[in-house]
């Protein structure tokens, strides 16, 4: 018990430690330092320092990663994949340009428009 209450005190005082440089950052660093990239950048140092294969990635650039592996392209409201060279269409978007243009899903399209 007495081990467990130690080990609480040591990572509360690490977690304080990391607190007051993060605050001293912020206010002496020679130039303007964005809280949110240095918190993200202190999660992403902690997940690589276990193994090589584990990373960070923000909202945002999850969300980016997430449109790059599925092929959903929101401003043109259609989601798609590739197939034999041609890209075809998975479910256009009600409402979306997709859907005003016609495509349905199904639909395979030469990635240079033909």
């Amino acid at each position: 018990m007495a081990q467990e209450t130690e080990s609480k005190a040591s990572v509360y005082e690490q977690l304080d430690l990391f607190g007051d440089i993060f605050e001293r950052i912020r206010a002496q660093y020679v130039e303007e330092v964005d809280s949110e990239e240095l918190i993200e950048a202190a999660i992403d140092g902690m997940l690589t320092s276990l193994d090589p294969h584990s990373s960070y990635l923000s909202p945002k650039d999850a969300a980016a990663m997430r449109v790059q592996t599925r092929g959903e392209f929101g401003g043109l409201g259609i989601e798609v994949t590739q197939e034999e060279g041609f890209v075809k269409v998975v479910s256009p978007m009600d409402g979306t340009p997709a859907d005003e243009a016609g495509m349905e899903a199904g639909d395979f399209h030469h990635p240079c428009g033909r």
